[in-house]
């Protein structure tokens, strides 16, 4: 049978484009004739949502060019739409034949589109999920490659969440709605959940299986208890004493000792609820490498794992069995240097520090080399005279029974200058302002403790999400320079302060009522572009000043207006502050027979100046400020915290301030670790020995009126503030501080002033209105109410430690939870005084920080101290009669 070239196109590219579909290959043709075409024109059939002009590209068949038959021109275009994965068939064939001319046409059938999906056979939590890890969006073409990646991906999220033996179907059932649609069906079988049982180590014999599980961080056992065993060993403790003392088990003082003896000698019992007991293979092949660095870093560094299993003891349980070689413990004996130019042998040995005879520790030699984030290691040594480009290889030279010698290779490089500083990311705040924080300037060595300093700065500001500040130098190493990049991120540090409390019943001398709170708090502020009006953006900002406004009230009977302002770059070119505060304050007693009525009044105003300066000793950290301020106390009939009604008091004084702050912040009002200590003084003049004949005063004259005495009030105030922050496990971090204030007088005839004392207990809030204004210190002591005298205290001890656990520090909110001691007390004079005489408290509590609020938390605490202030206890329960619950808005309590 004759074949015309129309047939054997036609026959050809079927059977070619059948065999690619099923063997992805092409077939070799033999035949006894060739002819050459040129093609006159291409063009696709069955596209309907493809461009065909791009198919027809994609073929590589192009109108013009010589077509050989036979030849490899048809088999290779029908591969290359094949590749495209977007059809079911594909063929090409001649349409027709004129003058030596050949017209092809491309027939394809696309795949079908998704129109929509569903999820069977799981929680609508877990759906919701899932539609966030797969990529099925309506529209798309559903392919095979996407079907297993769906699959995949479902598997492994039911996988990370224990159900091992998770099935996954898709079916397709075509949509009548759309042409060419299909309708997804997803079906979920996720099986039983299952979980680690047991953890075996077999081959161990310096460790014990306990310690060797801890070491596993993320692959743990299931909590369990074996309560056989418990319920023995509380049989043999009724057969040895008294079973009715020891039945009590969780009641007595000895037997939760004697508990926890048994629980560590139990190799099976595990009551650590809070770690998960699912099996990752990932986690699982890091946790063993963990099992191994915890060897080599006890000197075993021979230490391995010879074999592994893992295996369904039942459909619920795996136990996994891990085999280790322990090997022979090793010493560090002899380190020699060598390549070190710069510094000499006795330098280096003496900061390495690892000593003849100390266990051999991969940790250790990697934290005295190049590891130790608090520096003092060789890499920090180099690192901050300029060799950036500094590197050692330790070397193991020698090794004798169980002693190693080693040697570490140096090559020092050459100094490095930076060359260029940039600053990416910075959509609000100057850069001016980030750049006068550096430490690191274009010109100057590269010093890596200058980059983490500058880095602890910008964090500091307040304005960047810590978290996602990165600081990458880029070495040049052709002409020795390099460029560092801090790349940051704005975060919304303004904060709106909205509340409102209800003081209660209004008296003669408790305004009472319900009370407003409207702040304003702006931490990166721009005065100078206050008149330019397209700066506000809503306000004004970028240059890193702060500006605050804060307005209270309940009405006619209460009003206080505060209003402040920092410059913390005075002139812009030293870090020297400038601080300014004015606040007005009104309170009213109202009529005993009528609240209506006004019955007496007070009002004082204050305004302080202050300038401040960063110290360059005897370190940077510290900084020094100088202020005066002024207050004026009007009295009209107003009976409430003063020992005198009606009358004037002036208070003029000097204040000198010293602190210094290495603290670094993880995140708002969340420090992890560092040192904060300030020393302040405030003074005024001694009026009653300058001026003795002040208006005729007799000071001695125990009948002379208070509000004569206090007209100018006296005084010199001590204040001491300590904080320490340390890391202790993970993001766990230890707050320990310390408080004293101390109130002072120059005349003992007029005695103590009834202004700058403190407040101590409760939450320093309720009392925050009234008392803030008269100077005084407002002091929480949690588990406590209130329990200074009316007049407030003129000296008092604090000390507090916390553990606290931040569960977030998103930039969006900050979130951490603390329990606390406390222990703190007041004395009226100072021949009372005992720092050690204090009342105790322990308790827990929650911190909220969010940007636009500011912080919000919450305390309980419990103090047992409670006679010591002659409180009784009250309250309908325990917690209401041996406790106190306080709340904290917008300011975190001393």
């Amino acid at each position: 049978m004759k074949l015309t070239l129309k047939q054997i196109l036609l026959l050809s590219s079927v059977f070619i484009s059948s065999v690619i579909f099923g063997q992805d290959s092409i077939p070799l043709f033999d035949y006894s004739k060739s002819a050459e075409f040129e093609i006159g024109d291409v063009r696709v059939e069955g596209a309907k949502f493809l461009d065909s002009k791009i198919l027809v590209t994609l073929s590589g068949l192009t109108k013009g060019e010589k077509l050989k038959v036979p030849g490899d021109q048809i088999p290779k275009a029908i591969k290359a739409l094949w590749k495209q994965k977007l059809f079911t068939n594909v063929s090409i064939i001649a349409d027709r034949i004129v003058g030596g001319k050949v017209y092809l046409i491309i027939r394809v059938e696309e795949r079908p589109r998704i129109s929509r999906y569903s999820l069977k056979g799981i929680k609508t939590s877990d759906a919701d999920d899932i539609k966030k890890k797969i990529d099925l969006r309506a529209g798309s073409i559903f392919t095979e490659n996407m079907k297993s990646l769906t699959i995949n991906s479902i598997k492994t999220y039911f996988i990370d969440k224990g159900f091992l033996s998770v099935k996954v179907t898709i079916t397709e059932q075509r949509d009548t709605l759309l042409a060419n649609s299909v309708l997804l069906r997803i079906n979920v079988e996720k099986g039983v959940k299952v979980q680690i049982d047991q953890i075996n180590f077999t081959g161990n014999k310096v460790f014990s299986e306990k310690t060797l599980r801890n070491k596993m961080k993320e692959t743990h056992e299931k909590p369990q208890f074996d309560a056989s065993g418990f319920f023995k060993f509380k049989r043999n403790l009724a057969m040895d004493s008294n079973p009715q003392k020891w039945y009590q088990v969780l009641g007595n003082i000895v037997a939760p000792l004697e508990l926890w003896n048994y629980w560590s000698k139990h190799t099976h019992v595990n009551l650590n609820i809070f770690s998960a007991s699912k099996f990752k293979r990932d986690d699982y092949e890091d946790d063993k490498n963990h099992v191994i660095e915890f060897y080599n870093n006890k000197g075993y560094r021979d230490a391995h794992i010879t074999s592994d299993t893992f295996y369904l003891e039942d459909s619920k349980n795996m136990v996994i069995n891990i085999k280790v070689n322990e090997g022979k413990k090793y010493y560090f004996r002899n380190i020699y240097f060598n390549g070190n130019t710069k510094y000499p042998d006795s330098i280096l040995s003496r900061i390495v520090n690892i000593k003849r005879g100390e266990v051999y520790s991969q940790k250790l030699l990697d934290e005295r080399i190049n590891m130790n984030p608090q520096g003092g290691d060789l890499s920090s040594l180099y690192m901050d005279d300029g060799y950036l480009f500094f590197s050692v290889s330790p070397m193991e030279v020698k090794i004798e029974g169980d002693s190693i010698d080693l040697e570490l290779r140096i090559n020092e490089g050459a100094q490095a200058t930076i060359n260029e500083v940039r600053i990416v990311g910075n959509t609000k705040t100057n850069e001016k302002v980030i750049r006068r924080e550096l430490r690191t300037l274009p010109g100057n060595k590269f010093s890596r403790s200058d980059l983490i300093r500058s880095q602890r700065e910008i964090t500091n500001l307040g304005y960047f999400d810590a978290q996602q500040l990165d600081v990458v130098p880029i070495p040049n190493p052709e002409n020795g320079t390099v460029d560092i990049e801090y790349r940051v991120v704005e975060k919304p540090s303004d904060q709106l302060e909205l509340s409102a409390g209800y003081g209660g019943q209004a008296t003669a001398t408790n305004t009472g009522g319900l009370f407003g709170t409207l702040g304003v708090n702006f931490t990166n502020f721009s005065i100078r572009n206050i008149i330019d009006r397209k700066a506000w953006t809503p306000l004004p900002s970028g240059d890193g000043q702060r500006f605050s406004i804060r307005v209270q009230s309940n009405g006619r009977a209460f009003q206080s207006y505060s209003v402040s302002f920092t410059e913390p770059w005075l002139g812009g070119k030293k870090p020297e502050s400038l601080n300014i505060a004015f606040n007005r304050l009104r309170a009213n007693t109202l009529d005993p027979n009528n609240y209506a009525l006004i019955d007496g009044s007070y009002y004082s105003t204050s305004l302080y100046l202050g300038l401040g300066s960063r110290l360059k000793w005897p370190d940077d950290f510290f900084t020094g400020e100088i202020g005066m301020e002024f207050q004026e106390y009007v009295l009209n009939n107003y009976a409430s915290y003063f020992t005198y009604t009606t009358g004037t008091a002036l208070n003029f004084n000097l204040q000198l301030t010293l602190s210094r702050d290495s603290r670094e912040m993880a995140g708002p009002t969340f420090y992890n670790k560092g040192f904060y200590f300030m020393v302040q003084g405030k003074f005024t003049l001694p009026y009653s020995y300058m001026f003795p004949g002040r208006e005729n005063i007799n000071y001695q004259d125990p009948n002379v009126p208070d509000a004569v005495k206090y007209k100018w009030v006296e005084f010199h105030k001590w204040k001491m503030l300590f904080e320490w922050y340390a890391p202790v496990w993970k993001n766990m971090v230890f707050k320990a501080s310390a408080n004293l204030s101390f109130l002072g007088l120059y005349n003992p005839a007029i005695g103590y002033a009834p202004f700058e004392r403190v407040e101590l207990g409760g939450d320093g809030l309720s009392n925050l209105n009234s008392a803030t204004q008269l100077g005084r210190d407002i002091v929480s002591l949690r588990g406590y109410p209130i329990v200074t005298p009316t007049g407030g205290s003129p000296i008092y001890n604090k000390y507090s430690m916390e553990l606290r656990y931040p569960i977030t520090l998103g930039q969006s909110a900050t979130i951490y939870a603390l329990i606390f001691l406390d222990a703190g007390n007041y004395w009226n004079t100072i021949k009372d005084y005992k720092p050690y005489d204090l009342a105790r408290s322990a308790g827990a509590g929650v911190r909220v920080f969010l940007p636009m609020f500011g912080l919000l938390g919450f305390d309980y605490g419990f103090g047992w101290d409670r006679a010591k202030f002659g409180l009784v206890p009250t309250g309908n329960n325990i917690f209401s009669k041996y406790g106190q619950f306080n709340i904290i808005l917008g300011r975190q309590p001393e």
